[in-house]
């Protein structure tokens, strides 16, 4: 049975965006997360503590059990994914000179728009 869901815009604009770089739809971007989500909680190989800590850099990821180093690498790779404030400011930029590629405010990839000039 299908049912919807109310979810807030910010986490939307993540589902959407994600699902546009993975090649899935929203909802199946949605289903996707929830398994992990899933099993992470239900699995008693992982220590959130301990990749939480990877992630920040007190301990080293060798230190983390395998089970543990897969979700430190996709949390890794979510943090990679999201620009920091030099990246904001440089888009920022880029939009108010009405050039280049990146991200709205939605989170949809926007193109150079064509000026007619070399």
């Amino acid at each position: 049975m299908v049912q919807s869901v109310k979810l807030a815009d910010d986490i939307m604009m993540v589902v959407r965006r994600e699902a546009v770089l993975q090649s899935r739809s929203v909802a199946g971007q949605v289903a996707h997360w929830i398994c992990i989500g899933h099993a992470v909680e239900k699995s008693g190989y992982f220590d959130h503590a301990r990749i939480t800590a990877a992630l920040a850099g007190p301990i080293e990821t060798t230190e983390l059990a395998t089970g543990e180093k897969e979700i430190w690498l996709h949390r890794f790779v979510e943090r990679m994914g999201q620009p920091g404030p030099d990246e904001e400011a440089w888009f920022a930029r880029r939009r108010q000179l009405d050039v280049g590629v990146g991200l709205d405010a939605a989170g949809n990839l926007v193109r150079e728009k064509l000026t007619g000039e070399a």
